[in-house]
Parts: structure tokens; C-alpha cells; sequence
């Protein structure tokens, strides 16, 4: 059994800066993609970026280049996403998300990615 844990979320003001982290668990993979993906009420869950597990392959929404950075450490099955400049548009509830296969260019689809963490809000307020 896989388990993906986040943390990290909290009320911030626009401008500021939040860290996620995200650990997942419980098995081995092959090559894998950990992303992350925001969901607002009555909205489809948004992918938001992802990694590969060497970490030579990123990719952002449009939305959030330039301000948001993953990083991934693959010995521990590990994601960060930094978060800068932060808008009340980035207001979500995040979550993380484990792609057991590796494609290139990462996959944006939720339903592509098997395991998910529960979740952390993220506020931003102006």
C-alpha cells in the first residue's frame, strides 16, 4: 500500500511565499513522475507541476512559471513545491500525486496518476 503525505499549507497574504512537501511510501517504483495539482469547489482538479523522479524533466502550468519551483529527491520519494509571489488565484485545496510510469513530456491528467495524498489547503489573501 502507497501512502503520499503532504504538508506544509497555511493562510499567507498575496506576495508571500509557502513551501509544500510531500513524502510518498510503502513501495518501490520504477521510473515515476510526483506532481502537484489544485483543486478549487466546483472545479476539476488542475495540474500544477510535476517532476520526474531523476529530476531532469519538470513541468509547470502556465499560470504558475516564474513563481512556483519543484524539486524532488528521488532516494526518499520526496517533492517540494515552492511557491512565490503568491496570488489569491493560487487560493486551493493542493494535492500530491505519484505517476508509477514515466512520460515525457509529463502528464498533466489527473486520472494518469494512481496515488494521492489527502490534501492541504492553501489561502492566499489580498
Amino acid at each position: 500500500q502507497v501512502l503520499v503525505v503532504e504538508s506544509g499549507g497555511g493562510s499567507v497574504q498575496a506576495g508571500d511565499s509557502l513551501r509544500l512537501s510531500c513524502a510518498a511510501s510503502g513501495e518501490t517504483f520504477g521510473p515515476y513522475v510526483m506532481a502537484w495539482f489544485r483543486q478549487t469547489p466546483g472545479k476539476e482538479r488542475e495540474f500544477v507541476a510535476g517532476i520526474s523522479q531523476s529530476g531532469i524533466s519538470t513541468r509547470y502550468t502556465d499560470s504558475v512559471k516564474g513563481r512556483f519551483t519543484i524539486s524532488g529527491d528521488k532516494s526518499k520519494m520526496t517533492v517540494d513545491l515552492q511557491m512565490t509571489s503568491l496570488k489569491p488565484e493560487d487560493t486551493a485545496v493542493y494535492y500530491c500525486a505519484l505517476d508509477p510510469s514515466l512520460y515525457i513530456p509529463i502528464r498533466v491528467q489527473a486520472s494518469n496518476y494512481v496515488y494521492w495524498g489527502q490534501g492541504t489547503q492553501v489561502t492566499v489573501s489580498s
